[in-house]
């Protein structure tokens, strides 16, 4: 059934990887959904959620730094199976741990994702393998295809974060006991990533070739990277977990309620980023990049300031159909200003300052939901994006890739 999934062009034998994307994508799903939940049901507040958001944040940025710089020497392969065993013992660690210090450690070395983006050393890993596999016409068309695939499953991982209600009323677990097993889950799920990762067939250009760190491409990805960390840095004000306990503070909404809109934020996150390969292909990648995230970004100011859960929600989704279609763009774009051998670093470099600077956000989020300034996140959020959208459109708008 993967095998439908891959366009015409590229490595039928990356099938693995979108298997273990969208296996990826559930457990992050409902995991950004119930991280806030799960750290106030066990007495911690709006600061050491947004603290912790930000730990995994940080830690993810120097994981995928440490590919970028020293990646080159290990392989691709050996790499992304250390990953994903980091993966099983992130789930294990939040399931077992219950203080604030010892959960801020595991956030910091472990693979957790409290946004609705991939921002973990997974990205990289896997771009420079999707690269390898598809040539250049095919390339926007299979990043949007492996996006999808992710924002999909995320979706569905949204949705399953309203099981621990069930469990509760069914069973008569603890509530905590409930979310607890859900990081067990978590932990299973980087299991079965790892399992996926082993059936990858050897590349020579990936497996056998190290990744070789940047070159001649260095100016235009340090460009690209320091524009991306200023698009992150505001996203992290409104990661999905904060954003959830926003509408928690907010409306009061139910877990059950809350992970139904991240599902149809999801589907509609997806579904949007089938019109990407589309758009990119008549008005070019930077175009597609900047002229679908900026209504996005004026939908998010207005939901701030929405009196009413419904307006809110509204404004929301409709954000949630056009803030997802620059992911693909964005990843062809970076795939296709540098070298073949130069790709897996590229990822790495572009990725790291969006991890670093979206990891400092959180925090300043968390604070301010717990000062009563709940709406300034997400204004502030969606005036910085604006910005970031015309910076990059005036910098790269003339630019010639391959």
């Amino acid at each position: 059934m993967i095998h439908h999934l891959l366009p015409k062009g590229s490595d039928r034998g990356i099938a693995p990887i979108f298997a273990a994307r969208a296996m990826r994508g559930f457990a992050d799903g409902f995991v950004a959904v119930l991280l806030p939940v799960y750290l106030l049901e066990m007495g911690l507040g709006g600061v050491e959620v947004g603290a912790i958001a930000t730990a995994t944040l940080f830690g993810s940025a120097f994981a995928t730094l440490a590919v970028g710089a020293w990646g080159h020497r290990w392989t691709g392969r050996a790499l992304m199976l250390g990953a994903a065993a980091l993966m099983v013992a992130t789930g294990l660690g939040f399931s077992i741990m219950s203080s604030f210090w010892p959960l801020l450690i595991v956030a910091f070395m472990g693979t957790l994702n409290p946004s609705s983006g991939d921002v973990s050393v997974f990205l990289p890993l896997e771009h420079a393998r999707l690269a390898a596999a598809s040539d250049t016409a095919s390339r926007t068309d299979l990043f949007a295809r492996y996006a999808l695939t992710g924002a999909l499953c995320a979706a569905l991982g949204a949705l399953a974060s309203g099981l621990p209600e069930r469990v509760v009323a069914l069973s008569g677990m603890t509530k905590l006991d409930a979310l607890r097993g859900m990081f067990i889950l978590y932990g299973i799920v980087g299991a079965a990533v790892w399992a996926m990762y082993r059936k990858l067939p050897v590349l020579a250009e990936v497996d056998q070739a190290k990744p070789a760190p940047l070159g001649p491409s260095r100016a235009v990805v340090v460009k690209l990277a320091a524009l991306f960390s200023v698009d992150s840095f505001a996203g992290g004000l409104v990661v999905n977990s904060l954003l959830a306990l926003w509408l928690f503070q907010r409306f009061g909404l139910s877990l059950s309620a809350a992970g139904a809109f991240f599902f149809a934020s999801g589907l509609l996150g997806a579904a949007s980023q089938l019109a990407a390969p589309k758009l990119a292909k008549r008005f070019g990648l930077v175009n597609t990049m900047v002229f679908t995230h900026i209504p996005a970004s004026m939908c998010l100011i207005a939901a701030a300031f929405a009196t009413n859960v419904g307006v809110a929600l509204g404004l929301l989704l409709v954000r949630a159909m056009v803030s997802s279609m620059d992911v693909p763009a964005r990843s062809a774009f970076v795939m296709s200003v540098v070298q073949p051998h130069e790709r897996a670093a590229a990822a790495s470099f572009t990725a790291v300052p969006r991890s670093l600077a979206s990891a400092v956000s959180p925090l300043l989020a968390g604070w301010l939901f717990q000062s009563g300034w709940s709406a300034t996140p997400l204004v502030v959020c969606g005036v910085l994006k604006i910005a970031y959208d015309l910076a990059l459109w005036r910098a790269f708008r003339l630019f010639k890739h391959e």
